[in-house]
């Protein structure tokens, strides 16, 4: 009986890498990668798709576009293509992101789940356990460990009592491609951010009646104002006017432009649009189309979902509506406490204690790339930041373990 059990057992392994090793290769552990491979210093990633950037290829939208300027997309040490509209598509950024990982000969280990990960104090290592299909167990040792899973790792699908019951579709987000499926249909979108106003946007222009669920407030602003980009503006005048002043301007110019959004049913929050992103990093809304539709009444917005019905919802201010899907667009959240075992740097929901810019960095050769709250920027700075300060460790470690070193230091 034992040795059934036994041939049963999944196959597990050791493996020592040099190196760190990165989890995840989305834009923040390619960037890490990168910086690594020009400072000379070996790596593994791991990661548990069949591709690079599996957010970007397989839980996006057919329309989306960068909400940014491409100036501020860009990862370190490859600018994009010049021939790149201002706005890149999702094909041109995973174009431009599969060339990056080319041209640094990054390779990543794809199909590892990692499962668990812990800091063995007695040998100051990282021990990292991941799973490939079929239930193959590989653990993985180095001196280093970069978490770049990323913020959006898990969908989010709030509970909504009644949901079981709704006799028509519902689906995330992610699991959105094109409105044209939806033609005719009356569709509920469930959140206000940049995807839920987009793809409402989007189900307008291929025939479909969407209606915009919205909870608490949102800032709306035009993606590009005095004839520059908005993002843009708000970072120039960063350098010299505090968050408040800079909210002030963008907050006049908005109203501007697009009039008094609260008017529709998108009511401001108290807090500026920056401040809202420094303190939560929730970014405001630009808008790429959708505000015309609302003003028209193209796009309706409705309050907040009570609870859902055989045909329809229940909004919280009484009203009721017959639907024939229903689409959360409720954000994504960091999967790292299902299974980084430290208690110390992240917190419950997955992000780091400290803030930015100082949560790079961990105990114990530990180190976070991509989760700043500060999009492909933010990323790419961290990025530099943990790659150049393991690649100093590195070059110690090397130095100490030449012939005539008489030890080697530690991490």
């Amino acid at each position: 009986m034992q040795d059934q059990a036994n041939s049963t057992s999944p196959r597990q392994s050791l493996c020592t890498v040099e190196g760190p090793i990165i989890v995840g290769a989305g834009p923040s552990g390619l960037a890490v990668a990168a910086t690594l491979r020009k400072h000379s210093v070996p790596f593994t990633i791991l990661e548990r798709s069949d591709d690079i950037a599996d957010l970007w290829t397989n839980r996006t939208y057919g329309r989306l576009r960068l909400h940014l300027p491409k100036v501020f997309c860009e990862l370190p040490h490859v600018r994009f293509p010049p021939d790149f509209p201002a706005y890149p598509s999702k094909h041109d950024f995973l174009r431009y992101l599969h060339s990056y990982a080319d041209h640094f000969s990054i390779s990543p280990l794809f199909g590892r789940t990692v499962t668990r990960a812990r800091f063995d104090a007695v040998t100051s290592l990282w021990h990292v356990t991941a799973v490939v299909e079929g239930g193959e167990v590989t653990e993985y040792v180095s001196r280093w460990l970069v978490v770049a899973s990323g913020e959006n790792a898990e969908v989010v699908v709030p509970r909504v009592k009644g949901k079981e019951r709704f006799a028509g579709e519902v689906l995330h987000s992610s699991e959105y491609k094109s409105g044209e499926r939806f033609k005719g249909k009356r569709v509920l979108v469930v959140g206000c951010g940049n995807s839920g106003m987009e793809m409402c946007l989007d189900l307008c222009e291929h025939g479909a009646i969407p209606f915009m669920s919205v909870r608490s407030g949102v800032h709306v602003l035009p993606r590009e104002m005095l004839g520059s980009s908005t993002f843009g503006i708000a970072m120039n005048l960063l350098r010299w006017l505090p968050v408040n002043l800079v909210d002030r301007f963008l907050l006049l110019v908005a109203k501007m432009i697009l009039g008094d959004t609260e008017k529709y049913g998108l009511k401001r929050p108290k807090l500026g649009p920056l401040e809202i992103k420094g303190v939560t990093g929730k970014s405001p809304v630009l808008d790429v189309g959708a505000w015309s539709l609302i003003k028209s009444g193209d796009i309706k917005v409705v309050a907040e979902v009570e609870s859902l019905g055989c045909n329809g919802a229940r909004f919280v201010d009484g009203n009721d509506m017959a639907l024939d899907a229903v689409i959360f667009a409720t954000g994504y959240r960091s999967n790292v406490p299902s299974w980084l075992q430290d208690g110390e740097f992240f917190r419950e929901d997955g992000k780091p204690r400290s803030r930015s810019p100082s949560n790079w960095r961990g105990p114990n050769g530990l180190y976070c790339v991509g989760f700043t709250g500060q999009g492909l920027l933010g990323a790419g700075k961290d990025a530099l930041r943990a790659a150049s300060d393991i690649a100093g460790r590195w070059q110690e470690m090397v130095a100490a373990a030449a012939p005539g070193a008489a030890t080697i230091s530690p991490v």
